[in-house]
């Protein structure tokens, strides 16, 4: 898959340092593969919730951390749309349109 963008990750790890090593491995695995739909990517990540408009989430760093992506799967991308602490993930009405 190819992700736009990894500068949300740096950013991210700027102020959480914690979640470097967490993140940085999500997009090693992500990177990897080649998902053709959601059931590919519930195969790699259990946990992952799809939120509606083509948005998913993911626990990061055993939940302490939520990535929002936007997946496209036939051109495999995705985007990054959002990285926050659970507490402030908790605070989102309505994770489709971030």
């Amino acid at each position: 898959m190819r992700i736009i963008a990894y500068s949300c990750i740096e950013e991210f790890t700027r102020t959480y340092n914690d979640s470097k090593v967490a993140l940085d491995s999500w997009y090693s695995k992500v990177e990897k593969a080649e998902w053709d739909c959601f059931a590919d990517a519930k195969a790699m990540f259990n946990s992952i919730d799809s939120v509606g408009n083509k948005r998913y989430v993911f626990n990061i760093k055993g939940n302490t951390y939520r990535l929002i992506a936007l997946i496209l799967f036939t051109p495999k991308i995705v985007y990054i749309r959002h990285i926050c602490p659970h507490s402030d993930y908790d605070k989102i009405k309505d994770c489709s349109k971030v």
